[in-house]
């Protein structure tokens, strides 16, 4: 079936983090690194495990288990479904992953050759695909990048309800409901990467990837110390959140954080489509959220399109620790911004009215709707059609109703709801698009 998708007049733009062959860093510096031993990974042809050129391992995993903290592990393009196809990779050490190169570890690209990420739905676990667990106690730095995260296949969705026309699938389900048609297990409601809260600083950097149709979170992590940068990604259909990064240093006071301890840059990426957290709309759905203890940089990004609001301020972190500058947003339904000022205060904020507050940077922010964006159609219709209704059969003289009244009994009725769209599957190919779409802000790729 073919997809349709809204496509206007794409623009020349300026490379951020890519060069024509799709990575800013060459693979010669990923192959040969100052410190440290490469581990090779390839789907099509590994074996064994010596996790060499000339004999590639065949599951990240196994190369994982075999690492040193600091050491390298290059993936070859093909689709990865964790330990054994189970789902998940566990990480107890500090390593560097670099996604999409070719069978011959010449070149990498993402869009021609994207090492993809996968579980389905009968072998998965309930794990994070990626957890990075709080028994590391290295200080060497985390990399992450040139991968496609798609947790679709191990969600569950119902064949037909809050289902638009063109969408792949209908709505999606929330544990314990699935789809017994298909004879699904669960949706798994884990993250695409969870990084624990660790007890040692370290710089951590997640970049050139994709995170498509999360049931929990794209990325969730714990920080303390060194700077967290998500750069250049796109995240598309991911619940809850793409981005929560929360402090696990600094100081707490009883109105706040008093201290923080860590600082977060999320710069370049296109951030869409994000599901709040049950289907009624009314908690979560955010793009970016501003926890405690950290400071932020939120920088040139694209963020529209989320059920809540582009970037959540409501934790009561400080303003002058958050920098909110040349970022455009567009069509998120809780505001562009929520901010809470102080307790029992939550304000909804367009990117226009930004200038009146006083975080330690805030300029440049659009409320613009980009019209050089290739979105999915019937995903985009689905989305700004969205609604949620209940209906309540209550009769309180009904003849049952009167029995268990009689007999101190509560009176029972019943409460039918509907959506006509929830966290979907979004087509996982499409995302690769949205790279380049923008100039100069979103997710960046040199346009030939």
């Amino acid at each position: 079936m073919l997809t349709k998708r809204v496509v206007f007049v794409c623009c020349t733009i300026l490379v951020f983090g890519f060069t024509a062959t799709g990575f800013a860093q060459s693979v010669t510096d990923i192959l040969q690194p100052e410190k440290g031993k490469v581990w090779y990974v390839s789907i099509n042809k590994g074996k064994g495990f010596e996790g060499t050129k000339e004999q590639p391992m065949k599951n990240i995993a196994k190369a994982v288990d075999k690492a040193s903290p600091g050491d390298v592990i290059a993936v070859t393009g093909g689709t990865y479904s964790g330990v054994r196809g189970c789902g998940y990779v566990i990480f107890e050490k500090s390593v560097k992953l670099y996604g999409s190169f070719s069978d011959d570890w010449t070149s990498r690209d993402l869009f021609k050759n994207p090492s993809v990420f996968q579980p389905l739905n009968q072998k998965s676990q309930r794990k994070a695909f990626f957890k990075f667990n709080n028994r590391i106690k290295d200080e060497e730095d985390i990399v992450i990048d040139g991968f496609l995260f798609d947790m679709g296949e191990r969600n569950s969705y119902h064949d037909t309800e809050g289902k638009p026309e063109g969408c792949e699938t209908g709505m999606l389900l929330l544990p314990p409901q699935k789809n017994t048609v298909k004879n699904d297990k669960a949706t798994v409601t884990e993250q695409c990467i969870h990084i624990e809260s660790m007890s040692k600083g370290r710089n951590i950097t997640i970049k050139n990837c994709v995170f498509v149709n999360g049931a929990k979170f794209a990325i969730q992590a714990g920080h303390k110390k060194g700077t967290f940068k998500i750069f250049n990604n796109v995240f598309v259909s991911n619940r809850m959140a793409a981005i929560e990064i929360f402090g696990i240093g600094g100081k707490k006071g009883p109105r706040g954080p008093t201290a923080k301890d860590g600082h977060v840059e999320v710069a370049y990426n296109t951030i869409l489509f994000s599901w709040s957290r049950i289907k009624d709309f009314q908690d979560m759905g955010y793009g970016c959220r501003v926890m405690t203890k950290l400071s932020y940089d939120i920088h040139h990004n694209l963020i529209g399109g989320n059920i809540m609001a582009g970037v959540d301020h409501s934790r009561f972190n400080k303003d002058e620790w958050l920098k909110l500058d040349h970022n455009v947003f567009f069509v998120n339904k809780g505001g562009d911004l929520e901010y809470s000022p102080d307790s029992n205060t939550k304000e909804l904020i367009k990117a226009d009215e930004f200038e009146d507050l006083e975080f330690a940077s805030v300029e440049g922010n659009k409320n613009e709707i980009p019209k050089t964006l290739p979105i999915d159609k019937a995903y985009l219709e689905g989305f700004l059609s969205a609604r949620y209704s209940e209906k309540a059969d209550f009769d309180r003289n009904s003849p049952s109703n009167q029995w268990r009244q009689a007999l101190g009994m509560n009176m029972q009725g019943k409460l039918t709801t509907k959506v006509t769209m929830f966290g979907n599957k979004y087509p996982w190919k499409n995302t690769l698009e949205l790279f380049g779409a923008v100039k100069n802000a979103g997710a960046q790729k040199e346009m030939k």
